[in-house]
């Protein structure tokens, strides 16, 4: 793992320097474009030949951020103007890097040469021999290139941060189209909201109709023919059923109200309400619920529902062996995954799991589900809950 580490870290860095060093070049480009471009915006014809040009220039730049320095900043449009901001802007910070790629090319140059004159037995810095020398030059010279090694990576650093920075600023989504996006997000969350509830109704009555009103049904009879009976051994046996079956039907009544919402959330709260959902399984069930603080009540109830609604998918379509449970707190989310090793296959898109979707998104968080033919299946879920 930590080879892997290490590894994907000199990886991040060497694109990272590649694409800083492509950033110095593009950088003396725009600049040079610049200098002809802005006084031919003063020619009406030649503008929108100027701003197409400054649209290329700037999605070649995005694409490198996006490619050599790990920007996610998604994909917008933008207008000549704005992308004739960003060059002129990005042009400074280029020529910046570009000067931090001189100051470590001197580095190099002198390091080089102090390496050279350290194995022909010279004096570091010229003038002599080593035995002439003074030992506290070396220390200096070796102070001031670990300094200028110092300024140099942070230099880069700073380099690539501002810009993705500048990205962000010039090229990314106005606050009114992010604000637009949130309305559109708001109204899509709303409907699964309500399309969640109703299907949640659904099942609701289906598992009163087919379970519960049933067995009341059976029971019905089950007393009815034992008023009717004579024998007294006859009697017996059918009260005999008639109490099992009042006592499945309390078992059953009993488990709609718990997928109905769990009184467990209100006295103890996420922890004990899944070791209940545990308890219940018919499959041996491992539960890891490492919360060093109570979530909102809100979130609890989300989290439960997904682990709950997985579980009973994961023994009624999986036929796994064993289940883990594992809900934690990582930074300011709550995370959710709930593992089976049965026969995989789930889509998130069936009727169980696309409405825990809904319900995960009409609390702004993030769902998944991964489940290859064979298995294992992971269903996850990650609530904002700072």
């Amino acid at each position: 793992m930590q080879d892997l580490t290490r590894r994907n870290l000199l990886r991040r860095s060497a694109l990272g320097t590649v694409g800083l060093a492509l950033g110095g070049v593009s950088a003396v480009v725009g600049l040079g474009y610049l200098l002809v471009a802005v006084p031919g915006l003063v020619v009406p014809p030649a503008r929108p030949r100027i701003y197409a040009l400054a649209r290329r220039i700037a999605d070649l730049n995005r694409a490198r951020v996006r490619r050599f320095l790990g920007s996610d900043e998604e994909v917008t449009d933008y207008s000549g103007a704005q992308a004739l901001r960003y060059i002129g802007a990005r042009s400074v910070i280029g020529m910046f890097g570009v000067g931090v790629f001189v100051l470590f090319g001197l580095g190099v140059v002198g390091v080089s040469i102090m390496a050279w004159q350290v194995l022909t037995g010279q004096e570091i810095g010229g003038g002599g021999t080593a035995e002439e020398g003074d030992p506290s030059e070396a220390l200096i010279f070796f102070m001031v290139g670990a300094l200028l090694l110092f300024i140099v990576v942070w230099g880069l650093v700073g380099v690539a941060e501002l810009e993705k920075a500048m990205v962000k600023h010039f090229l990314g989504p106005s606050e009114e189209e992010l604000l637009r996006r949130r309305v559109s997000e708001l109204s899509v969350s709303r409907a699964g909201v309500v399309e969640a509830v109703n299907e949640e109704r659904r099942r609701i009555e289906r598992d009163l109709h087919d379970g519960v009103q049933q067995r009341l049904v059976a029971l019905g009879m089950l007393l009815g023919r034992a008023r009717r009976a004579v024998e007294p051994a006859q009697v017996d046996t059918l009260l005999r059923h008639a109490h099992e079956e009042a006592q499945q039907s309390l078992r059953d009544l009993r488990e709609v109200t718990w997928r109905v919402y769990p009184i467990a959330l209100d006295k103890g709260g996420l922890p004990p309400a899944l070791e209940a959902v545990a308890e219940r399984s018919s499959v041996p069930v491992r539960l890891d619920c490492d919360l060093p603080s109570r979530p909102d009540l809100a979130t609890e109830t989300v989290a439960y529902f997904v682990v709950s609604e997985a579980v009973t998918n994961a023994i009624k379509h999986g036929a796994p062996s064993a289940i883990e449970i594992a809900v934690y707190r990582d930074g300011s989310w709550l995370s959710v995954q709930v593992r089976d090793d049965g026969r995989g296959g789930a889509a998130a898109t069936g009727t169980g799991l696309s409405g825990l979707a809904r319900r995960v998104a009409a609390a702004d968080g993030h769902f998944g589900v991964e489940s290859p033919p064979g298995g294992p299946t992971v269903v996850s879920a990650r609530l904002p809950c700072g």
